[in-house]
């Protein structure tokens, strides 16, 4: 291909690669050479006066698993071991004689209640494996705790293809495990086994790692996903009430964002208040009483999909739906961000007061108030959002929310969101969109204010 640029002639070929007895050799459209494994990658050349130039495009595709099971932690489930193997690749390492290595980091307080069934589980299939208890809190989240692992995942010893990592806790576990792994060996294969709500339905889920780093929340971190993560609902058990409250702050989020029937049987998931008008409306009625029976399962006709399952279910449905088209956030319009623009600087400004999800929700309160301003909400609208936070016992306003702190996150979001401040917001309960221009400060006073003015009286949390 011939093309002129400010009068200067340049050629350009395309190659593709092609790899012929392990050696890969470039061979353009129009000499095709040999032949043998192609590659999806390609190969631009472009020679001009000035010299020779080449582009690279080698498409990246990571495939992982999410697998809902139940007993994870009985010797007799495979899942733990196996599942995240597919069928050809599970027939080739049963046919290894030597014992498979699990490395495995756990909360410490998981550990306190679950790391002797653990320890059984590993002693009855015959696996030599190490259990990592740490300290993973949300001011531990840091470097050193990353270079602990680290550490002791090298003197472990692992096959960095064979023998991933596993984590086993909330969503700051995995998020500085899988931070680790990524850093280990330049990518080890790691597994996730979240024990909170919150992590089973938000942090299991993505490809998102990281720890926090010069005051801001995971200002360092990476895009890989685990190979499998295994969500086991039974470790909601022993979760506090403000946990499970926690949760479902993130699950009011989604619940905000799709359309479903009145059950939750869904024809096309979302995110609750942002897409899910229906799930919205189930979390309205039986929210409180899904939250003190922990979410777990009680099916009283067993050809109708609980409420406590729907829930979860479209939960989940709904993050992949968003996440998977944009594993590495290349596009910065996400409505997943809902919640998410302020409760970062709130939630590090006052560590350890509030909980991730509680951070959010007070975050979500104050953009349901904006929204109202803008004329995106009826006052009834609002009124039921807030209520419905109110009946998860959810916190909906904070003294250290201040419209300095909100007006100082909405420019940090301008400055790191390519000049746009995508900011989402719900047009509707089940409706939302994503507003690209700053918001007015009158707006924000008017909104800030009344948010204030009715909510204060519910008190901090």
């Amino acid at each position: 291909m011939i093309s002129n640029n400010n009068s200067s002639c340049s050629q350009q070929t395309k190659f593709n690669l092609v790899q012929v007895k392990g050696t890969w050799i470039r061979q353009s459209d129009q000499f095709q050479l040999a032949e043998g494994k192609l590659s999806d990658a390609k190969i631009y050349e472009n020679k001009s006066e000035h010299g020779v130039s080449w582009t690279v495009v080698s498409p990246v595709v990571f495939t992982y698993r999410v697998i809902q099971c139940k007993n994870i932690l009985d010797p007799t489930n495979d899942t733990l071991l196996w599942g995240h193997l597919g069928e050809e690749e599970l027939k080739h390492t049963l046919s290894n004689c030597k014992p498979p290595k699990r490395f495995v980091v756990i909360d410490e307080n998981v550990n306190k209640l679950y790391g002797s069934q653990v320890s059984q589980y590993f002693k009855a299939r015959g696996v030599v494996y190490k259990i990592l208890p740490l300290p993973t809190t949300e001011e531990n989240k840091c470097m050193e705790l990353v270079t602990k692992i680290l550490e002791e995942v090298h003197e472990f010893g692992i096959d960095r293809r064979s023998e991933p990592i596993v984590a086993i806790g909330g969503g700051v576990c995995l998020d500085v495990v899988g931070l680790a792994a990524s850093l280990y060996r330049r990518r080890t294969p790691y597994i996730r086994v979240p024990t909170t709500l919150l992590s089973y339905i938000d942090a299991s889920v993505g490809a998102k790692t990281g720890v926090n780093f010069a005051g801001g929340k995971n200002k360092l971190g990476s895009y890989v996903p685990p190979v499998a993560a295994f969500l086991d609902c039974s470790f909601f058990q022993t979760l506090p009430p403000r946990q499970i409250s926690n949760g479902m702050a993130e699950m009011l989020k989604e619940l905000t964002q799709c359309c479903a029937d009145r059950y939750g049987m869904c024809s096309s998931a979302g995110m609750t208040l942002m897409k899910h008008r229906g799930l919205f409306e189930l979390m309205e009625t039986e929210g409180r009483k899904l939250l003190h029976t922990k979410l777990q399962v009680c099916k009283t006709r067993p050809e109708q999909e609980d409420s406590a399952t729907a829930i979860i279910r479209i939960a989940i449905e709904t993050m992949l739906e968003e996440l998977a088209p944009n594993l590495w956030e290349d596009d910065l319009d996400r409505l997943v961000d809902f919640g998410h623009l302020i409760s970062p600087e709130l939630e590090m400004r006052i560590l350890p007061a509030l909980l991730h999800g509680e951070a959010v929700n007070i975050d979500m309160s104050f953009m349901v108030y904006v929204a109202v301003q803008k004329g995106l909400l009826t006052v009834d609208e609002k009124n039921r959002i807030i209520q419905c936070m109110l009946s998860l016992e959810l916190p909906v306003w904070h003294q250290d929310c201040t419209l300095e702190l909100v007006q100082k996150s909405l420019k940090e979001r301008l400055k790191h969101s390519a000049g746009s401040l995508r900011m989402p917001l719900p047009t509707g309960l089940g409706t939302a969109e994503i507003f690209h221009g700053m918001i007015g400060d009158g707006i924000l006073c008017q909104a800030h204010k009344k948010w204030t003015d009715e909510l204060s009286s519910s008190g901090d949390k």
